[in-house]
């Protein structure tokens, strides 16, 4: 219940990140703390189903975020540990579109260069990222609790094992993901998701370059 008074507050005072309460909300538990995500079911349908499957059968449960990249991303959703990847479905198709945009607190699937390799990991934009957007990365949600704990993960110190970058020392890991349920009777009406009419994007030192793109 008191889970359930949390979610809802969240949708009903927290200006920066409203949310609609009919879209599925998922908890990512992590041994760093608790982040729940609002998916953009209907303009994202099979990126998201895509992703409920993962959730539903606990794929996601004891694997790590294995790349953190301060003032960027972290990633996560595909190895138990360095080198050994969990063996995800079949790729889904990129569901990319200027609609949404790549801006600090989404969550937005990972691939390698082909568009349409997406399968189970993701990552969450720390900053707005607008050349994931030209580049065509999905993001199918965004971040309505628990930013706290993201910020945190990139504050991480990493390091290169077995030729991958940007590897946490110590192991970052989901302990759980599931699906939050808030009555739809109490939702708010419903909250446009981040559109492209917004804050020009930012520049600074720290910002990565279009290399750096979300590769699996």
């Amino acid at each position: 219940m008191k889970k359930l008074i949390l979610l809802l507050i969240a949708c009903t005072t927290l200006i920066t990140s409203p949310c609609d309460a009919r879209n599925p909300i998922v908890e990512i538990d992590t041994t760093m703390g608790k982040i729940v995500v609002e998916l953009f079911e209907k303009e994202r349908p099979k990126t998201v189903a895509n992703f409920l499957k993962y959730v539903d059968e606990g794929f996601y449960d004891d694997t790590i975020f294995h790349r953190v990249i301060p003032n960027f991303m972290v990633q996560g959703g595909g190895f138990e540990s360095i080198p050994y990847l969990k063996q995800p479905y079949a790729s889904i198709p990129n569901e990319s579109s200027i609609d949404i945009l790549n801006k600090k607190g989404t969550i937005a699937m990972a691939r390698k260069r082909d568009l349409n390799s997406a399968n189970s990991q993701f990552f969450i934009n720390t900053q707005d990222n607008p050349f994931l957007d030209t580049s065509k990365y999905a993001v199918f949600g965004k971040v309505i609790l628990g930013m706290d704990t993201v910020k945190k993960i990139e504050a991480v110190k990493t390091k290169t094992i077995d030729g991958f970058d940007d590897v946490p020392i110590e192991n970052i890991t989901i302990k759980k993901t599931c699906r939050l349920a808030i009555p739809v009777a109490k939702a708010p009406a419903p909250a446009q998701p981040i559109l492209t009419a917004s804050v020009a994007p930012t520049t600074s030192s720290t910002t990565p370059t279009q290399n750096s793109t979300i590769r699996q």
